[in-house]
């Protein structure tokens, strides 16, 4: 990544000086220190100036929230919309900080008439700031739905635009496809995937027509559901550029799934063909990220998500015989092999350690290993992980065109052996068949997606369920259950791994028991066989303390079953529809703007 020190700190005055603002986040003091006009007047101070937008990049290691995690200890917005503690009078998200980015990059882009040089150049920095304005607004659209569109940066004196009502979804959407197509056509291809290219802008732009389309398609309550096909069509033509035309490929040398964790731990991803879009974390940068904290830290995947992987025949593990009394130890037993890659197994060592990792049940024990740096020297300490970090990567441009095509009932079985069965093959798993899916459609997923009606059901829900396991952890879960109108299925408290009875049993795969459940301290009985030395050695962890009181978990048949929270337990959790697939705009922000109104389903 170029990395222009002087750049950094020019930049960091620069935004420092246009972002004073009051309480009205829109409102900013009048500028003396600095004269923009004199800033702006080639494409060299283009360069240095959308460098600073790059904080902006948007990418995750992690699913907090939707139905991937079955155990957060953290605070998250969508755990507590769930339970009713999310409302107007409390609700973030549209301070003058959430809206600072939109106006570095419109101060910038209202300006661009003062700019001499090359025109080519000067499209160039135009088109990755309104790349940057168009990433912006997807996530406002994902939050609010109708928002006022801005075009520009405002002043203090700017009292009409100040109080700006908003703009309706169609007309926000319609400006942000305008935007990603502005830059499709003029940002200048290069070979630095760290910098936001066309291949980088035509990725984001598909992802955006496959939300937008499949939203619409699915929201009823829109009024759009007669307008989606046009974004969906654009999904297809984009990702399709995308693979005929910008020269990656699946990261596939033959390594199997050891191909598949060099995507997500890897240190040389500048190289890697199938990344379109990444992050540098280098210790000789003085750039480190927090990739480590994904395992055992704060979550743990769910008994969904793990019994989503399919069996390495193709088969549904839900289809084999007591898949749901199967134990920690035997779940992964002939799984597709990028299960392991996502979820600690039995025998994981982890780095920097010479033991087998034993799970925690009050997480629900199935630990997020994808991300977790395999490498201790990579690991050292907070934001000092030195591990590359995808932003965009080529599997998802594959499963765009994907299920878009099965949304538009247009796929065919060459689409998917040139999309889901490369993916798959990379990791020697079986290849899809359409007829074979549609014959039989899977019950779980068709319960799982009950308003799925196409006449290619059942290779759209194997391409659901194909994203679901290949795009895990990468913080796309959340969105797709959004958009697919698939928000009760985070009503259900999330579930963690089977647990055959009270007492002793082996989690690390060496035959030897390594944890216990029971009831409480004073009762042992489930582990009197075993002599103190065993006894002392195992892990212990019980349902209700010294006291008596419920810790965390607890399980689903009282002294077996599935490990279950209490917090779900004695909260109901709850998903109104339509009203949660969509944030309240905070009241405070309402009176400040008397023309706002509040977002829809949020009025009382």
């Amino acid at each position: 990544m170029k990395i222009l020190k002087y750049t950094t700190i020019l930049l960091g005055l620069l935004m420092t000086l246009l972002t004073g603002c009051n309480d009205d986040f829109l409102q900013r003091d009048p500028q003396t220190d600095i004269t923009p006009e004199l800033f702006f007047q080639n494409p060299n101070d283009l360069e240095i100036y959308t460098n600073g937008m790059y904080s902006q990049l948007k990418f995750s290691y992690e699913d907090i929230g939707s139905d991937n995690i079955a155990f957060y200890s953290g605070n998250s917005e969508a755990d507590q919309i769930l339970i009713g503690n999310v409302n107007a009078a409390n609700a973030g998200g549209w301070s003058k900080d959430d809206w600072a980015d939109l106006r570095k990059i419109n101060f910038m882009l209202e300006r661009m008439d003062q700019v001499q040089g090359n025109a080519e150049e000067i499209k160039n920095y135009e088109g990755i700031a309104r790349f940057f304005r168009a990433w912006f607004y997807f996530g406002k659209v994902q939050r609010y739905s109708d928002v006022p569109w801005y075009s520009e940066s405002i002043e203090a004196s700017d009292e009409a635009l100040i109080y700006k009502a908003k703009d309706p979804r169609a007309v926000v959407v319609d400006s942000i496809m305008a935007d990603l197509e502005y830059a499709v056509e003029n940002i200048i291809v290069n070979d630095d995937n760290t910098r936001v290219t066309r291949w980088a802008a035509l990725t984001l732009l598909a992802r955006f027509a496959l939300y937008e389309g499949t939203f619409r398609k699915y929201h009823e309550e829109l009024s759009l559901t007669g307008d989606y096909e046009r974004f969906l069509k654009r999904a297809v033509s984009a990702s399709e550029e995308i693979m005929e035309n910008g020269g990656f490929s699946i990261h596939s040398t033959g390594n199997g799934v050891q191909d598949y964790r060099e995507l997500f731990v890897g240190t040389t991803l500048g190289s890697n063909n199938e990344m379109i879009l990444w992050a540098n974390y280098d210790r000789d940068l003085g750039r480190g990220n927090n990739s480590h904290t994904v395992f055992d830290w704060q979550w743990a995947l769910s008994r969904s998500l793990a019994d989503a992987y399919l069996m390495k025949d193709g088969t549904p593990f839900t289809s084999t015989p007591d898949f749901d009394k199967k134990s920690f130890t035997q779940v992964f037993d002939n799984r597709d092999p990028r299960m392991m890659e996502t979820i600690g197994y039995p025998g994981f060592v982890n780095a920097g350690s010479t033991e087998p990792f034993r799970i925690k049940p009050t997480f629900g024990g199935y630990n997020q290993l994808k991300f977790n740096p395999r490498d201790a020297a990579l690991r050292q300490g907070w934001d000092a992980n030195y591990t590359d970090l995808p932003v965009f990567r080529y599997a998802e441009v594959l499963l765009i065109y994907a299920e878009a095509k099965a949304e538009l009932g247009t796929l065919a079985q060459s689409d998917i052996d040139k999309t889901v069965n490369v993916i798959r093959a990379r990791v020697n798993m079986p290849a899809l068949d359409m007829n074979a899916a549609n014959a039989q459609v899977d019950p779980v997923q068709a319960a799982r997606y009950p308003n799925v009606m196409v006449a290619n059901k059942g290779a759209l829900l194997e391409i659901r369920r194909e994203r679901r396991v290949e795009m895990a952890c990468e913080g796309l879960r959340y969105m797709d259950l959004m958009r697919w109108k698939a928000g009760k299925l985070l009503e259900d408290g999330q579930e963690g791994m089977y647990v055959p009875a009270l007492g002793a049993f082996d989690v690390t795969g060496d035959g030897e028991v390594d944890i216990a459940i029971l009831e409480s301290p004073d009762k042992l009985g489930p582990i009197a066989h075993l002599t103190k030395e065993e006894q002392d050695a195992l892990s212990k962890y019980f349902l209700i303390d010294s006291d008596g009181a419920e810790q965390n978990f607890y399980l689903s048949e009282g002294t077996s079953g599935f490990i279950r929270f209490v917090r779900d337990k004695n909260i109901t959790r709850d998903f109104v529809e339509p009203k949660y697939y969509y944030r309240p705009i905070p009241q405070q922000q309402l009176l400040l703007n008397p023309n706002l109104e509040q977002t829809i389903f949020w009025n009382n």
